[in-house]
């Protein structure tokens, strides 16, 4: 159980709060760069509680600006992008990309020299390209590196990035990644049961261990029956910091929108098999994924974070910490909030908090990875059919509801599957399996 003052501590996210000061000494993904990718060069975005328009002008560089002009408050995220920044489509204010007003077309017409155009500048941001993903940082300078994570150098692989807009706080988003227990009862059981299969519950587990390293904490667990072999066991899963979740073949960003909103952002990682090498994917595709079922109006529980997202916003929209009773499983959210209240003291004392990058002399930064080897040597089509969880992963999305076709077409002409089909169906292979290098949280 937590008071009520910390409780607020933790979920306030705002500017000028103690949490959002934290969170902002580190980059946020907040788009896809296929976004950007035609026309329609500019968008809006709300992060860590500010209105702002993200836009790519034709130079090719990024913006992140307040989102109303400064003239008479018109909103830019309908701005005409130029070559360099973005214009107001309303009296054709021109900004750049650090915010300073270019171009005021009648005041400058009526007053060649203007100098009060200089004194107009509109709040901006860093905005930064990786990974196929736009990140977004609002801290203080010098600003850190947006971290190079080893899997995004990866080669020969399928990727795709999926939003889903989800109505709760960051926090409780986050605490699920350190919560090892609830993947035996919401991904198993309680699947089981929702596919009304009365049989017996599966595996319990029987020991958990939680670890603190540079980048996060790790959490391990064991299965009754499972060796001390067991990947879930020697290697682990990784809490990201401050709002991620690494699983071995893909990301997972909680990304604070405001006090109780959260952007659940997806980085997907899928090696092709080694007949289709070299692989070169020239664009990586994005989609948004529906949360809520549009005939019934309840939430979506056929696939893996669509089950998470139940258990987030059903703990309400800000988790009330101080009615909670903490069990023996949650020492790994005990440790998370025990370091974020040493972060939150650091930056109090005008320090870095953890896990900020700020050298990349050493390269790509490794994370623990149970299938790192075949992530990067690749395998076999015919190894990864008889591997019941990479079966699984080929056979449908397991993540999210709701992949367009075209990115499932996609995605199968990279993994040769069309070739195959008859080798496997959907129905058959696209059950949560207990974890594993494919799908196991």
């Amino acid at each position: 159980m937590v008071s009520e003052a910390r409780n607020e501590l933790f979920v306030r996210i705002g500017p000028g709060t103690p949490m959002g000061e934290l969170l902002r000494r580190y980059w946020h993904p907040v788009a896809a760069a296929s976004e950007f990718d035609g026309e329609q060069r500019v968008r809006s975005v709300r992060l860590l509680g500010e209105d702002l328009v993200m836009f790519k002008d034709f130079s090719g560089h990024y913006g992140l600006v307040e989102r109303r002009c400064a003239h008479r408050g018109a909103d830019l995220s309908y701005g005409i992008v130029e070559d360099h920044g973005l214009r107001c489509q309303y009296h054709g204010w021109h900004y750049d990309r650090d915010g300073r007003c270019l171009a005021q077309p009648y005041e400058d017409t009526v007053d060649p020299q203007n100098a009060a155009r200089r004194t107009v500048r509109l709040t901006h941001y860093r905005a930064e390209e990786k990974a196929g993903l736009v990140w977004a940082y609002m801290g203080p300078e010098p600003a850190p590196l947006v971290p190079a994570w080893e899997p995004f150098t990866w080669e020969h692989g399928f990727r795709q990035i999926v939003f889903a807009d989800v109505p709760c706080n960051w926090f409780q988003c986050q605490e699920n990644s350190v919560d090892p227990v609830h993947f035996e009862w919401m991904h198993e059981n309680w699947t089981m049961r929702l596919k009304g299969d009365r049989g017996a519950y599966t595996a319990p587990h029987i020991r958990l261990k939680f670890e603190e390293f540079e980048y996060g904490l790790i959490y391990k667990r064991l299965r009754e029956g499972a060796s001390e072999d067991n990947p879930l066991w020697t290697v682990g899963r990784v809490a990201l910091w401050p709002n991620a979740f690494f699983l071995g073949s893909h990301f997972e960003w909680r990304v604070p929108v405001d006090d109780e909103n959260t952007l659940s952002i997806v980085w997907c990682f899928d090696r092709v098999p080694r007949e289709r090498e070299p692989y070169l994917q020239r664009r990586i595709p994005h989609w948004y994924a529906p949360i809520k079922d549009e005939a019934t109006g309840r939430w979506i529980t056929s696939h893996v974070i669509n089950q998470d997202i139940v258990a987030w916003v059903g703990q309400g929209t800000i988790a009330d910490r101080t009615r909670e009773t903490p069990g023996r499983s949650d020492e790994g959210v005990m440790l998370m909030r025990k370091r974020l209240l040493r972060d939150l003291k650091a930056v109090e004392r005008g320090q870095d908090p953890s896990a900020l990058v700020r050298d990349a002399a050493d390269g790509p930064i490794a994370l623990p990875c149970a299938n790192r080897e075949w992530q990067i040597r690749g395998r076999s089509l015919e190894q990864m059919l008889t591997d019941k969880l990479t079966r699984a992963r080929l056979a449908d999305f397991p993540f999210l509801a709701g992949q367009p076709r075209e990115v499932r077409s996609e995605f199968e002409q990279a993994m040769g599957l069309a070739e195959i089909s008859d080798r496997f169906t959907a129905k058959g292979a696209a059950g949560l399996v207990e974890g594993g290098p494919a799908m196991g949280q």
